[in-house]
C-alpha cells in the first residue's frame, strides 16, 4: 500500500533558536523532509508535566511562532512526526489522535484547547489509523506516553474526554448551541438549549466538550492564534464569549455514581476542575447565580413524588421553600432559579423512575421563547449501531416480525445465568469493562453492608436456579470498583456508562403473554418500592421497567449478552436473539 512505501521519521530538537536553526540546516540539507510536507508535532518540557500537540505545513515558521507564545514557555523539547505519504487530512487526523490519546495517557497535561476537534474524512483513513498505533509504539520506546492503547480506551478519562473528535452530528450542533448562546448572553436573554439523543448518541461526550469549549473561550490560554486550534467557524463566537464577563459555569449530573466518574475525569482537564461537578442540590444550595449550567441525563432530575424517604421529602421541601418554588418545585426548577442559561441532555426514554420529571414538562419548554432544541441522532457507543438499537425496542415492544443479524455486534441469548456469568468474565480478561447488570426484581439483603461481611457470613442478594449473587456493593463509580466483575450492577450505577460487554439479566418481574403478543409486568415481583408504589398505574411502571432495560440493553459496545428469568420470556426472546 503507497502509505509504507515511505517510513515515519520522529525528529527531536531543542525547542530554541538554535533547535530552529538545525531546521533549517536540514531543510537545506534534505528540502523533501520539513519545508514540502504537512508534520505533526508534540513540544515538552522534559519533566512530563505540560506538552503541546499540533500539526503544520510551515515547521520552521510555526515553531518560531511558538517561541514567541509566552503560554509555551517552560517547554524544551519539540518531537517532528513527518512522512511523506502525509497530507493535510492525514495531519489533522494524527493530531486528533494523538491529543486524544495523551491526554487521557495522564503523562502530560496538555495545553492545547479542544476547539479543533472535528472529524476529517479521506482516502485510506482505516490504513492511516494502522500506522497511527505504530507511532504510538514508537511514542512509547521514547517514554512519551506510556499505556497501551487498549488500556487507555478503557478509561473514562478517554471515553469522556473534551478532546474526543466531534462527529458531523455533534460539529452541528456545537456550532449552533454556541452561535445562540453567545447571542442570548450579548443581549442579555435567559436562555434553554434542550439537546435530544437516545442511549450512546454521545450526550456526555458533548457535554464535557462544550463545559472545556466554554472554559476555554473565557482564558487566554485556551486557544492561541498561531495554532489555529479553533474550526474556523467557532472563532468568531468564540471572540464573542471572551468579551463577555468570567461566566460562571458548571456541570450537573443528577446521579450520585456518574456523578462521582465525571468529577474525577475533570480533576485531569487543564481548566477544569472538580468542584464543577454538581448534583442539584448544591445547585439548589449555592450562594451565587450561575451564569451556565449544563446538565447531563436531565432525564434524571427528580420531582416532589415518589421520593425515597420522608428525610428526602424534607430536605426537598426546604430548598423549595429557600428558593420560593412552591410545593410542587423540581430539581428543574432549582436549575432554572440559580443559572441565566441552561444546556440540557435528555433522553424521555431513560427516564426509568416515578421521582423523574415527567417528558410533558420538558415538552412544554421546548415552545417557550428562549428555548432551542437539538437533535443527537448517529448512535456512538454500540458497534451494532441503530439497526441494534431499533431492533432491540422492537423486542421489547413486541413490533418484531422476524430475526436480524446485527453485523459486527456480539448479541445473544442465555440459557443458563451461570454460563452467561463465565462469559462476561472471560471478555472481562480480554477487553476489560465487561459487567453483568439486572432489573430490580431482588430484595438488597447486603445493602450497607462492607464485602468482607458479605463473603464472611455468605450472604446473597439475588438466588437464580440455585445461583446466588450480590448487587453492587457500592453507589458511587461502581464500574470502575476493585470488586466490580464478581457483583451484578443495578441500573442506578450503570446508566451513562459504557461497557465492552454487557450481560444483562431480565428479572422475573416481566413475563411474555403469547395469546396478546405482550410483554407483561408482574408488580409484586419488581422491588423498587418507591417506583413501584408510586407508578399511577400498571401501565406507568411497565413503561418505566421497559425504558430500564432499553437503557440496560443499550450499555455494551462490542456485545449485549441477555438472560431472561421468566419461562416464557425466555422462550419468546429466542424467536428473535441467537442462543449461545
Amino acid at each position: 500500500m503507497e502509505m509504507y512505501q515511505h517510513r515515519t521519521v520522529i525528529t527531536d530538537i531543542p525547542f530554541n533558536k538554535n533547535g530552529i536553526e538545525s531546521l533549517k540546516s536540514i531543510s537545506r540539507r534534505k528540502p523533501d523532509d520539513f519545508d514540502k510536507w504537512p508534520v505533526v508535532y508534540i513540544i515538552d518540557d522534559g519533566l512530563k508535566k505540560y506538552a503541546y500537540v499540533g500539526e503544520t505545513t510551515n515547521i520552521q515558521r510555526r515553531m518560531d511562532q511558538h517561541l514567541g507564545n509566552t503560554h509555551r514557555k517552560g517547554l524544551t523539547i519539540a518531537h517532528i512526526i513527518h512522512n511523506h505519504s502525509f497530507n493535510k487530512s492525514v495531519i489533522l487526523d494524527l493530531e486528533a489522535f494523538l491529543i486524544n490519546y495523551m491526554h487521557a495517557d495522564g503523562q502530560f497535561v496538555l495545553q492545547n484547547g479542544n476547539g479543533g476537534q472535528h472529524c476529517h474524512y479521506y482516502y485510506d483513513r482505516d490504513d492511516y489509523k494502522l500506522l497511527f498505533k505504530e507511532i504510538w509504539a514508537s511514542l512509547r520506546k521514547k517514554k512519551l506516553v506510556s499505556q497501551d492503547l487498549s488500556v487507555i480506551e478503557n478509561s473514562d478519562l478517554f471515553k469522556y474526554s473534551p478532546f474526543k473528535t466531534l462527529t458531523q452530528d455533534q460539529y452541528d450542533i456545537t456550532e449552533e448551541v454556541l452561535k445562540n448562546l453567545s447571542q442570548d448572553i450579548l443581549d442579555g436573554c435567559p436562555s434553554i438549549s434542550i439537546i435530544n439523543g437516545g442511549a450512546g448518541t454521545g450526550k456526555s461526550i458533548l457535554g464535557v466538550f462544550l463545559v472545556k469549549l466554554l472554559v476555554d473561550s473565557q482564558d487566554d490560554l485556551g486557544w492561541s492564534t498561531e495554532d489555529k486550534d479553533l474550526e474556523d467557524n467557532l472563532s468568531d463566537i468564540a471572540a464573542r464569549l471572551k468579551g463577555n464577563k468570567k461566566l460562571k459555569i458548571a456541570y450537573v449530573v443528577p446521579m450520585q455514581g456518574f456523578r462521582k466518574t465525571i468529577s474525577n475525569v475533570f480533576k485531569s482537564i487543564k481548566g477544569l476542575k472538580s468542584s464543577m461537578v454538581l448534583s442539584p442540590a448544591d445547585v439548589a444550595n449555592s450562594k451565587e447565580l450561575f451564569d451556565i449550567l449544563i446538565v447531563d441525563e436531565a432525564h434524571r432530575l427528580r420531582r416532589r413524588f415518589g421520593l425515597s424517604s420522608p428525610f428526602d421529602y424534607h430536605a426537598f421541601d426546604k430548598k423549595n421553600k429557600a428558593l420560593g418554588c412552591g410545593e410542587e418545585g423540581t430539581e428543574l426548577d432549582w436549575i432554572l432559579k440559580k443559572s441565566r442559561h441552561q444546556i440540557l441532555f435528555y433522553d424521555s426514554s431513560q427516564s426509568i423512575k416515578p421521582a423523574d420529571i415527567q417528558p410533558s414538562v420538558f415538552s412544554s419548554i421546548v415552545n417557550k421563547p428562549g428555548t432551542h432544541s437539538y437533535q443527537l441522532t448517529s448512535q456512538l457507543r454500540c458497534k451494532g449501531g441503530d439497526d441494534y438499537i431499533d431492533y432491540v425496542n422492537g423486542i421489547l415492544s413486541c413490533t418484531a416480525d422476524f430475526r436480524r443479524t446485527i453485523e459486527g455486534y456480539d448479541f445473544r441469548l442465555f440459557e443458563d445465568v451461570q454460563d452467561m456469568f463465565d462469559a462476561i468474565k472471560e471478555k472481562e480478561s480480554v477487553h476489560g469493562l465487561c459487567r453483568m447488570i439486572a432489573g430490580y426484581a431482588w430484595d438488597w439483603a447486603t445493602k450497607g453492608k462492607r464485602l468482607e461481611e458479605i463473603k464472611a457470613k455468605g450472604i446473597y442478594d439475588i438466588d437464580i436456579d440455585g445461583y446466588h449473587y450480590v448487587w453492587n456493593t457500592t453507589d458511587k463509580d461502581w464500574i470502575n470498583s476493585e470488586n466490580s466483575i464478581n457483583e451484578i450492577g443495578c441500573i442506578h450505577t450503570t446508566q451513562g456508562f459504557d461497557l465492552n460487554y454487557a450481560g444483562i439479566i431480565i428479572g422475573p418481574e416481566f413475563t411474555y403473554d403469547p395469546a396478546r403478543n405482550e410483554i407483561i409486568v408482574i408488580k409484586e415481583l419488581y422491588k423498587d418500592g418507591p417506583g413501584k408504589f408510586k407508578a399511577r398505574t400498571g401501565t406507568d411502571l411497565k413503561e418505566y421497567i421497559l425504558n430500564i432495560y432499553k437503557t440496560l440493553l443499550a450499555r455494551g459496545i462490542l456485545g449485549t449478552y441477555v438472560y431472561a428469568c421468566d419461562p416464557c420470556l425466555q422462550e419468546y426472546l429466542r424467536r428473535f436473539i441467537p442462543v449461545r
